[in-house]
């Protein structure tokens, strides 16, 4: 009989994520301080000016340092100290966005670790934008699983919904609002 792979991810992947753009301004900073340590973020901030979105990066990076955080990258333009990069092939972590199965299965191709099944919930960074729903999110999670991958929740999540969400698929969450909330 053939060893059953365990069901979690690689012991150094974030099981808690934050998703940066432009839209958290000065929140951005407490929602960092929030982060559990050995959590991930994800710094989009697409629509940033080249020179400003490099100078904040650094910023970024040296909190993330500091707390032991876990800093990937979207977007084409390399950024030193970057750990991963965000829906690309690349070095170190890819993350990668999953809004059906068929991306998600793109990004196991394309060497993801962590796949974001997004939106879950219905979420106020994606006005309008059709959720999936905890079913069709359990779903693509659990047909997109593979050793060594983490998938994680995003779209609406905080602590909260994530436990009700249930399902052993899904090894964490990411979110934006949850760490931008005071607690």
């Amino acid at each position: 009989m053939r060893a059953r792979h365990p069901r979690t991810p690689r012991v150094d992947l974030p099981t808690r994520w934050l998703m940066t753009d432009e839209r958290m301004g000065d929140a951005l900073w407490p929602a960092l301080a929030r982060l559990p340590r050995g959590a991930g973020v994800v710094f989009r901030h697409h629509a940033t000016p080249s020179a400003e979105r490099r100078r904040l990066f650094v910023r970024v990076r040296g909190l993330a340092r500091r707390r032991g955080l876990v800093l990937v990258r979207a977007g084409d333009e390399r950024m030193r100290g970057e750990q991963g990069v965000h829906n690309r092939r690349g070095a170190g972590i890819v993350t990668w966005a999953a809004h059906s199965r068929r991306e998600a299965i793109a990004g196991l191709r394309a060497g993801a670790s962590v796949v974001f099944v997004s939106p879950v919930l219905h979420t106020r960074s994606h006005p309008g934008a059709r959720a999936l729903g905890r079913v069709r999110a359990a779903w693509i999670a659990a047909t997109t699983y593979r050793p060594g991958v983490a998938v994680i929740a995003l779209g609406g999540m905080d602590e909260r919904r994530f436990a009700r969400l249930g399902g052993p698929r899904f090894v964490g969450y990411a979110a934006i609002d949850a760490w931008m909330r005071t607690r």
